[in-house]
Order: structure tokens, then sequence, then C-alpha cells
């Protein structure tokens, strides 16, 4: 399928359900703080909000997240996220719950053949240790919170023309091999093709050779929402560099744990695994609730 531009857009009116534990603590009179959200409710999706400036943001009693200067914020819902979150917005003596419905997702089965042996099942003790070496590098990546928004003005595809090859959250069988599920959308398209980054951010970590990954681009675009691109062929943005959506910042190749040419595309927010193509077009609230 070409160009094909997935969007599933929830939309609810806020409800208040002001919870103000820390007011109450202090004796205080809790009130409703503004929060509208919309978003692809449903595992592997998100709930893009607006509240005031500068709320903290808790997820199931968790303070998670911080809204911007704008009092803007996202929050993702993994594969298999449960069927319900609460998330709330709390600043000083106001706080807004809302509770979410996650609808669930049935994600598909796909297998793959012929890949080498060493990327399913490694078992050389170099090898292992190298892996293991990757693993924390991209950790410490992945533990990159930029203060920002760059989400708000939504994500594009960060190829112009491509085939959906591999859809996001199959269960995969590797060789044989149960495997985890995919945590990424596979775009086919010929070796060399161009990358644009889908989104404004800033580029965390560039490396072109890791085992799995081969060669892998990481971007945050702002309270934990972190995108990667794998398999690719040249790299050609830095660490530390700004990027705005559109740029080019690579090129696609079969490189890591390949059979052809593609671009893995992933995102995950703090330790949670969504599906990027749900975020094409999307857009925060314009006005609180």
């Amino acid at each position: 399928m070409i160009g094909r531009r997935p969007l599933l857009l929830g939309l609810a009116a806020a409800v208040a359900t002001p919870r103000g534990l820390g007011a109450a603590a202090r004796g205080e009179t809790p009130s409703a703080l503004p929060l509208a959200m919309n978003g692809a409710w449903r595992q592997g999706g998100y709930a893009l909000g607006r509240t005031a400036p500068r709320a903290l943001i808790f997820v199931d009693g968790d303070a998670l997240s911080t809204a911007s200067a704008d009092g803007l914020f996202i929050v993702g819902f993994d594969r298999d996220a449960a069927a319900e979150v609460d998330i709330e917005a709390r600043d000083g003596a106001q706080s807004t719950r809302r509770r979410i419905a996650v609808a669930p997702y049935d994600f598909p089965s796909t297998r793959i053949d012929g890949l080498p042996p060493a990327t399913v099942e490694p078992s050389d003790p170099a090898l292992l240790e190298r892996i293991r070496q990757e693993v924390l590098v991209k950790t410490e990546a992945f533990a990159s919170r930029a203060d920002t928004d760059d989400f708000r003005d939504g994500f594009v595809w960060p190829l112009e023309t491509y085939r959906v090859s591999s859809a996001w959250g199959a269960q995969r069988v590797l060789n044989g091999t149960p495997a985890r599920p995919h945590y990424g959308v596979d775009l086919a398209a010929p070796i060399g093709t161009v990358i644009r980054a889908p989104a404004d951010g800033r580029v965390i970590f560039t490396r072109p050779d890791m085992h799995f990954e081969g060669g892998l681009t990481l971007i945050d675009h702002g309270q934990g929402l972190i995108s990667a691109y794998l398999h690719q062929s040249q790299i050609d943005v830095a660490a530390g560099q700004t990027v705005r959506r559109g740029d080019p910042m690579g090129r696609v190749g079969m490189s890591g744990r390949a059979t052809g040419p593609h671009l893995c595309w992933r995102l995950k927010w703090r330790d949670r695994n969504l599906d990027p193509s749900l975020l094409i077009g999307a857009r925060p609230p314009e006005r609180l609730a």
C-alpha cells in the first residue's frame, strides 16, 4: 500500500473530577483545572492534551510528565495497555482527572525466514557482550527527556514513497522461533531512498552499525517521546543536532537484522512502545475545555 495514512482519533469532552490530594493535605479546597484531550485511544496509541502551563501530568497516580509552557502534553499507551487509564493534570490546588477507555487491538502475526542465525539466537560470547553494550547505550539515549513539545504540529511519513511491508505490533516468528512483538512500522523502499524527519526534534543518538538495528538514529520530540529509524545505509545527522519536519536525515538500507531494504520506524513514550503511524497529522486540542 503506497502512501497509507492511518489515523485513529478519539475525541471526548473533558470531565472534571478533582482529586485534590495535595490541596486536601494542606487544608485547601481543590478546584477544577482546565483540561482538553484528544488522540488515538487504543493499544499502541496516545492522548494529546492541553491544560495549564507547566501542570504536572499523572498517569495512574504516578507523576510522569510536565505540560509545556503552552500547556501541551502527550501520554502514550503501550501495545498491551490496560483497558482503562487515569490521566490527571495538577497545578497547585487545582486538579482534574480523566479516566480514558483504551480500546483493544487485534495485532497480526508475521513470519520471517532466512535471517542469519546470529541475529535471531546469538550465542557467541563476544557477540553477546557487544549486544549487551549496545543495550546500555540505547537505554541511556531513551532516557532523554527534552523539555519541549515538538510533537505539537503533528507527524508526517518519513518516506515520500513506500510500501508498508509489516504492520506495527505484529507478533513475530523469526526462523521458526517465536520472538517479541514487532514495535515498528516497516516501510519498504529502494536502498538510498531519502529519510526525512517526520516532526521537529533533537537528534540524541546515531550509530551506523548496531547489531540488530544497523544504522540507527534516535530523535527526541519532547516529554519522553522518542522516534527511531533503523537499518539505514547512510546517516546524515549527528547527535545534538536540531531537525525540522521534512529535513533529510538519512537513507534507506538493509543493515542489521533485515532481509530486504526498508525503514523500520519506531516510537516510544518513556518505556511504552507506540505506533508512530497513529501520530500522522495529529494535533493537540486548540482550546481548553
